[in-house]
């Protein structure tokens, strides 16, 4: 088991802990939403998307975006995860992104969906 991202306590009192699938699934979550220059030890960590969210749409933005979260994948967590499949769409103001991975350590598939902040929920 390992430390839930974002931190969190759970029904008992304590840190709240998830399965190592779920872990890879957070640490997606964290690049996807980090800034490069946000963290101080990692300068280059990030993904930036939500910088995205307010520039112009369309297919040249969801092309973009598809590169950036497709090399900052292989870039960042190439170690834990290989991405198969990357696909982004604008809905209302925000950015839906649906990641299509195996886990290299137990070679399970998965597909996580991202929402940025912003539109309905």
């Amino acid at each position: 088991m390992t430390i839930d991202h974002p931190y969190d306590i759970d029904g008992s009192g304590r840190t709240a802990t998830t399965d190592p699938d779920e872990h890879v699934r957070d640490m997606i979550e964290q690049l996807l939403l980090t800034a490069p220059g946000e963290r101080v030890m990692r300068p280059d960590f990030g993904a930036g998307l939500l910088q995205l969210v307010f520039e112009p749409g369309g297919p040249e933005a969801a092309a973009t975006t598809q590169y950036l979260v497709q090399s900052a994948l292989e870039r960042h967590l190439g170690h834990v995860l290989t991405a198969d499949l990357v696909e982004v769409e604008a809905v209302d103001s925000a950015l839906l992104i649906t990641v299509a991975y195996v886990v290299l350590r137990t070679r399970t598939r998965h597909v996580a969906s991202f929402r940025t902040p912003g539109g309905r929920p």
